[in-house]
């Protein structure tokens, strides 16, 4: 039996939105560091290019008025990648991309104002809960991970009966605790609900994550466990 990553012939495509500021840091991991097939997409393209693998990067995508990613919920490709979602395509959203897909209803729940009312920009600690989903599979689920944060609105909410859904579904990726992998009120620093860092839909194909795995994805920067939340997709095998 041969096993192959379902993602080493995958092509990445990047939404570029008026405000998005993680672009360049998205495409230079995947491009460089992880040598993957990937393209820019402008937020007002129609197609996809056919990219296999959206990616929804963060920023302040149209300088979050309003309401955190209820502007560019709208914009036109974001019809292409619903559709893309529906049909069983992958999609990624990180920081202001996982605000976007809760406001275009691909993942439940919302992302609220950060309990002390205060932007936050630090080092996080997150560890992996799923063990059926793609993005934390291959992670080593008795550690943590540093991974940064830079958010104001990240707080995540859900409805009582959804938190149960999520835990009974195995969708949390990713819950916030202290260095040593403990989870207590102390690490969730902006208040989530059960501590929530990232969920997965129900299918499991689309991903939203608070912090960014990308800005820690380079031995330059000091840390590189982001590179394994990246790695843990491009490694995922099935059977043929």
């Amino acid at each position: 039996m041969l096993y192959l990553s379902i993602f080493a012939l995958m092509k990445f495509g990047i939404i570029i939105f008026p405000g998005s500021n993680c672009d360049e840091d998205v495409y230079h991991v995947f491009k460089e560091t992880l040598q993957q097939d990937v393209v820019k997409l402008w937020h007002k393209d129609t197609s996809l290019q056919g990219c296999d693998f959206i990616i929804v990067p963060g920023g302040f995508s149209y300088g979050d008025y309003l309401r955190s990613g209820a502007i560019a919920r709208f914009s036109p490709i974001m019809e292409a990648v619903i559709s893309h979602a529906h049909q069983g395509g992958y999609v990624l959203g990180i920081c202001n991309g996982f605000q976007i897909l809760t406001e275009a209803g691909m993942l439940p729940g919302a992302l609220l104002r950060n309990i002390r009312q205060k932007f936050v920009c630090k080092n996080a600690h997150i560890k992996p809960v799923s063990t059926t989903a793609l993005m934390t599979a291959s992670l080593d689920h008795s550690r943590c991970y540093k991974i940064p944060v830079a958010h104001a609105d990240g707080r995540y909410y859900a409805s009582e009966d959804t938190l149960k859904a999520l835990q009974d579904n195995d969708q949390i990726l990713f819950q916030y605790c202290d260095h040593t992998a403990n989870i207590n009120e102390e690490s969730n620093f902006n208040g989530s609900a059960l501590s929530i860092a990232g969920i997965t839909n129900k299918q499991k194909n689309v991903f939203g994550l608070m912090p960014h795995p990308e800005r820690a994805a380079d031995e330059a920067l000091g840390n590189t466990d982001g590179r394994y939340l990246f790695e843990s997709l491009l490694t995922a095998s099935v059977s043929v």
